[in-house]
């Protein structure tokens, strides 16, 4: 307070629809100025003004944080305002924010309500009109929801425009020239069998924006391909809103009916050309959450680098005429723009990454295992408990006093390993040892098997499983240069493919 002159400020809200000029956005304004005018001790601070602001949440109401950030700078002492549905329509927000004003010794005048917040009887007169504001406030919201719902079943569309589509007093109006693009993306897809990421490169290669001026991405061209209006059909209430005072979205997972009308309007794609697209993008969703579990057993699963441009090789499969499955490993940036070129402005887009077969990468892993002439121990150690996990799959019982008999399995898969026994003086100590060490007991006789398959998985051609622990990291150079670095094993080995 500046000697006897109280600095007041004022703080009003309205709705831009508000067809009520007494409630107007400057009608409001020139009410405060002539208000605080008449009252000689009375100084006016500013007029802080939101306009087509809810007033169930302040988040989003600049003047009113604004407003607050003025008082504690100390540069307000009386705040007026019309009532208190004006200054906020949720309780909390009312009381909250009225009692921070009053510990700084700022007032608020609601001047219909005849309530000035520092009386001594202010906060429970305050706490009954704002539950009484929010009350008013959730019936609107009920109303107004109630009012979007008939109108939606009645096909009002409610949005935006949209590639192909401009929205018009709810109804919606095709747009041709954006009409052959979406045309265009659909015969790409169903017909030419193009993925979401091929299309969006070749979009993005001939300069093609989207409606908002952006580049396409592949979420944008599925988000074409699932959209039912293309095909003339409407469906409404996607998202909802769970809570009046937040005004917070959520996708609508089946919280609340949604409205679908069938032909509602002029389709640009026909009905048989949009299910059929709903049926490959299913298709497809399948087959990649299938390979998304396998991905996580390969071999080589974030293992593999491009030396070209750093990115992580991904997986390709493909079914053979004969049977069987055919794997290889692709730079991601190739899968999703292609070979290294130049587009037509000039920017440099793909990547030269060599494509590398699985068997060329288990090729590798075994003659890499084969040139190891020391680290056997640690090599051991990592088939034992591979085949203590398989072990542990199998039975639950398996007895626990072994350890004498682990300690000579280990000894006698050291030799093997490091050429100090022949397979055929393996298999003879492996039988003396089943007889003499062990427990008669057929599930050890099986436990026994599974340790030799395993072995000789190993020693021929590696496994998966012990790849993957081994390796580190595979780099593939466009020079046809091939790096590989073990874990834990101050070793690289780099193999020269002949041009």
């Amino acid at each position: 307070m500046s000697g006897n002159i109280l600095r007041v400020g004022a703080y009003c809200r309205v709705s831009t629809d508000r067809e009520d000029q007494g409630n107007s956005f400057e009608s409001q304004k020139q009410y405060f100025e002539r208000c605080i005018q008449q009252h000689p001790g009375w100084e006016l601070a500013g007029i802080f003004a939101d306009e087509g602001r809810s007033g169930t949440s302040v988040k989003k109401r600049e003047a009113f944080q604004a407003m607050m950030a003025s008082a504690r700078r100390g540069e307000l002492d009386l705040i007026l305002t019309k009532e208190i549905s004006r200054f906020a329509r949720n309780t909390l927000d009312s009381i909250a924010y009225t009692r921070e004003l009053k510990r700084m010794g700022v007032g608020v005048f609601f001047l219909q309500d005849h309530l000035h917040t520092l009386d001594p009887d202010a906060e429970l007169r305050l706490a009954l009109f704002s539950s009484i504001a929010q009350e008013e406030s959730r019936k609107i919201s009920e109303r107004v929801k109630w009012g979007q719902r008939r109108r939606m079943e009645q096909g009002v569309v409610f949005g935006r425009d949209l590639l192909g589509y401009a929205v018009r007093d709810g109804k919606l109006f095709l747009k041709e020239d954006e009409a052959q693009l979406v045309r265009w993306i659909f015969e790409q897809f169903v017909q030419e069998g193009k993925g979401a990421h091929t299309i969006a490169r070749e979009l993005r290669e001939a300069g093609t924006l989207t409606l908002r001026g952006n580049q396409w991405s592949n979420t944008g061209v599925l988000r074409v391909l699932r959209n039912e209006k293309y095909c003339g059909d409407l469906v409404q209430k996607k998202t909802f809103t769970p809570d009046y005072l937040t005004h917070e979205k959520q996708y609508n997972r089946g919280q609340e009916e949604k409205i679908k009308l069938k032909n509602h309007h002029e389709g640009i794609v026909s009905q048989e050309i949009f299910e059929q697209a709903q049926r490959i993008l299913e298709t497809r969703k399948q087959t990649q959450q299938g390979a998304g579990k396998a991905s996580r057993r390969y071999c080589f699963s974030g293992k593999i680098r491009c030396g070209s441009c750093g990115a992580t090789y991904v997986a390709r499969s493909k079914r053979r005429k004969g049977g069987g499955t055919s794997r290889w490993w692709r730079c991601r940036t190739a899968v999703q723009n292609g070979s290294l070129r130049r587009t037509d402005t000039g920017q440099w887009l793909g990547c030269s990454g060599l494509t590398l077969r699985e068997e060329t990468a288990m090729t590798l892993m075994n003659q890499v295992c084969r040139s190891l002439e020391i680290q056997r121990s640690g090599i051991v150690e990592d088939l034992i408990h591979i085949l203590q996990d398989e072990r542990k799959k199998r039975t639950d019982d398996f007895p626990r006093n072994q350890q004498k008999q682990q300690e000579k399995k280990r000894r006698l898969l050291d030799l093997y390993l490091s050429g100090g026994l022949s397979k055929e003086e393996f298999l003879a100590e492996k039988e003396r040892w089943e007889t003499e060490l062990l427990p008669k007991k057929s599930f050890v006789r099986e436990e026994s098997n599974r340790i030799e398959s395993a072995l000789w998985k190993m020693a021929e051609q590696g496994g998966e499983d012990f790849y993957r622990n081994l390796l580190e990291s595979m780099t593939v150079y466009g020079t046809a240069r091939i790096e590989i670095r073990l874990r834990d094993i101050p070793f690289v080995w780099n193999y020269i493919r002949a041009e």
